[in-house]
């Protein structure tokens, strides 16, 4: 009985943890970490090959919360693949909203 007490408790705070919104700040240090070379966190692009500004990015309808953190689920070619943490996933997903506030 206890260990199935244990495994609940766990799973609850798992689930907590992952419910709780993201942080911002950090996650606009992860983008600039990880994302900068291929695009620009503002402003308009300076050469053709260069990927979308994540302003252009969250114009679109349909870039909010859940789709973005569906999309950082999967790997998409032939953006880099790189491996965040789940709180880093959160952490650009609130970064990236926050942007539509602007």
């Amino acid at each position: 009985m206890r260990r199935i007490a244990v495994f609940l408790a766990l799973v609850f705070a798992v689930g907590t943890v992952n419910a709780e919104p993201g942080d911002p700040v950090n996650g606009r240090i992860v983008v600039e970490h990880w994302c900068s070379n291929c695009h620009a966190l503002t402003g308009t692009e300076t050469e053709p090959d260069r990927a979308p500004t994540f302003s252009e990015i969250m114009k679109e309808r349909d870039r909010d919360a859940r789709f973005l953190t569906g999309f950082l689920r999967e790997d998409h070619f032939p953006m880099t693949t790189y491996r965040l943490f789940e709180h880093e996933k959160g952490d650009v997903v609130a970064f990236l909203v926050s942007l539509k506030d602007e």
